[in-house]
């Protein structure tokens, strides 16, 4: 099982961005402890991050094909990347939106969320332990299937 794990605009500042809201691991980190877990479970992850809409978007349509489901944290994309949610429906796989910090819990605009439809679950609030149990659910989801 191939899982794309994406991350949007400013993730790449994971470590140095507010730490009280994100957390102090860096992108990297969380990556290396999604691939590990990964490992464990006998599943891969391909990790990719980008700053820019259209470079999200190239990134699942060319991986998609390849790939088992989508681990996702569209950061600001999350709210107006109706593009980017348009990307993820086409995929045709089974999506989770992952979230450091509880959108819930913050400024309104951060609640609304358009790739919250296309999603089968969304994760908020649990740091990067969110993309672990992204991972998990996946992983026994595909079991299920079989």
């Amino acid at each position: 099982m191939r899982i794309l794990l994406i991350h949007g605009p400013n993730l790449n500042m994971l470590g140095k961005r507010d730490p009280d809201i994100y957390g102090d691991h860096t992108l990297a980190q969380i990556v290396s402890l999604v691939a590990k877990r990964a490992q464990e479970l006998g599943a891969t992850v391909s990790s990719f991050q980008s700053n820019h809409e259209g470079a999200l978007i190239d990134f699942i349509q060319a991986e998609s094909p390849k790939a088992s489901a989508i681990i996702i944290n569209p950061g600001a994309l999350t709210h107006y990347g109706y593009s980017l949610r348009d990307a993820l429906a086409d995929s045709m796989l089974p999506v989770i939106e992952v979230h450091l910090s509880d959108i819930h819990a913050r400024e309104s605009w951060r609640r609304k969320s358009v790739i919250k439809d296309v999603a089968i679950e969304q994760i908020s609030g649990k740091g990067w332990k969110g993309y672990i149990e992204a991972l998990e659910m996946l992983v026994n989801r595909a079991k299920e299937v079989r």
